[in-house]
């Protein structure tokens, strides 16, 4: 394809997507496309939700044209797919967004065109999953009348250091043609360069395991801090003195949730198990990261016992229900794992978050977000790490001397913390 004849569409105006829509928008025609109207209008007036893109940067990518209708799209001839890929109840990989946009774009695809999948998913899930509904909705035939790749995303919510642009992307293409063509595309606006797969299952491989390692990372110290909470030993203390050797890794324990840590090592597992393989390693890693919320209710609780507390009724502050710092996604926070337990320990619930938006929140989780932080608490729970969080006067939040702090994320600005992980 010449610069001049391409015509790109993106599907999905997420965390993923709209940086990639606006960054293409700024050279090549570009339609961004997502099926919620109201997003569409919101962007359509430089206002991201997400706070992934700037007002300035949206409006500025002058080829940029979004909208929620299909016949904007009709006459493209690049589609990238980057639309969420979840887990159901049961720990399954739930591929209904990704179904749902192969549909959409099966309706307008012609002869020629370039299908990039964007969206993480297990080893194969492209071609066996993907291209044959590509194939039965347009009537065309994959490899001959159009082709597919699959770039994953690397986007970090949040950060504001380790961008689209600069970040090195990874790239495949469905036949060396459409490999080099879809690398090249992605080279003009990755300022970091590219790396191009030998296969799509090789990229898709690639990407679920990058998380997939962090999180058996993060699980390793996880277990550490039950260990050592058994043992009357700080756990960051010991990470503190065991990160003076110049190769050790510096993880810390945490909850871990999000669109991505979370949620692809499950799909990774649920791959190998069709196959027959059974993982021990990875599993037992989301055993362990699954079950941090739970332990640190627990852990409160004993606290207030100690400390001659009534746990029924007790009022109970959390700071934080986002997945990370910093940042307005509350995709799979396991923050919800601290509240449920809390509540069947019979306590009052009360959360504060800057950063999330009050009706998502209620939507998804069912919580009603406090308007602003005051009151007298009988416990107070550190469970992200916002900026603001670490200029609160803790003090003026307790409700005497036997009221529980208890910093998840060591953050806090406070002389006496009652546990930490």
């Amino acid at each position: 394809m010449k610069k001049e004849k391409i015509r790109i569409a993106v599907i999905g105006l997420g965390y993923v997507g709209l940086p990639l829509a606006v960054e293409f928008g700024k050279i090549l025609p570009t339609v961004g496309f997502d099926i919620s109207s109201k997003r569409v209008s919101e962007l359509n007036k430089g206002i991201d939700k997400t706070l992934e893109v700037e007002s300035k940067d949206l409006m500025s990518s002058k080829y940029l044209k979004c909208t929620h209708k299909l016949e904007d799209i009709k006459n493209c001839n690049f589609y990238i797919i980057a639309v969420p890929t979840p887990i159901d109840k049961y720990k399954n990989p739930d591929l209904k967004p990704l179904i749902g946009a192969s549909k959409t774009v099966a309706q307008v695809l012609s002869k020629g065109d370039i299908v990039v999948y964007e969206s993480t998913v297990y080893p194969g899930a492209t071609e066996e999953e993907c291209v044959p509904i590509l194939e039965k909705d347009s009537d065309l035939v994959f490899n001959k009348d159009f082709y597919c790749g699959f770039s994953p995303e690397r986007i970090n919510p949040g950060d504001k250091v380790h961008t689209l642009t600069t970040i090195k992307k990874i790239t495949s293409g469905s036949t060396p043609k459409s490999a080099k063509k879809i690398d090249e595309l992605y080279k003009k606006i990755i300022k970091a360069g590219t790396h191009l797969a030998s296969s799509i299952k090789v990229a898709e491989a690639a990407k679920v395991i990058e998380n997939s390692q962090r999180d058996i990372n993060i699980a390793f110290v996880n277990e550490l801090a039950l260990i050592f909470d058994r043992m009357g030993i700080d756990t960051i203390e010991v990470l503190e003195a065991a990160g003076t050797k110049w190769n050790f890794l510096p993880f810390r324990p945490g909850l871990v949730g999000g669109h991505c840590i979370g949620v692809d090592p499950y799909y990774l597992t649920h791959k190998a198990e069709e196959i027959g393989y059974h993982p021990e390693v990875i599993l037992a890693g989301r055993r362990i990261n699954d079950n941090m919320g739970m332990f640190v209710a627990n852990k409160v609780a004993k606290l207030m016992i100690k400390k001659g507390q009534m746990i029924k009724n007790s009022k109970v502050l959390i700071l934080g229900i986002t997945f990370k710092e910093n940042c307005p996604d509350i995709r799979n926070s396991r923050v919800i794992d601290i509240i449920k337990e809390m509540e069947e320990f019979g306590c009052k619930i009360y959360v504060y978050d800057p950063w999330a938006d009050k009706n998502e929140v209620k939507e998804e989780y069912g919580v009603k977000l406090l308007p602003k932080l005051q009151g007298k608490y009988n416990a107070v729970i550190s469970a992200v790490s916002h900026d603001e969080f670490k200029k609160v006067k803790i003090g003026d939040l307790l409700n005497g001397d036997k009221s529980v702090v208890y910093d998840v994320k060591n953050i806090l600005n406070i002389n006496k913390i009652d546990g930490r992980l």
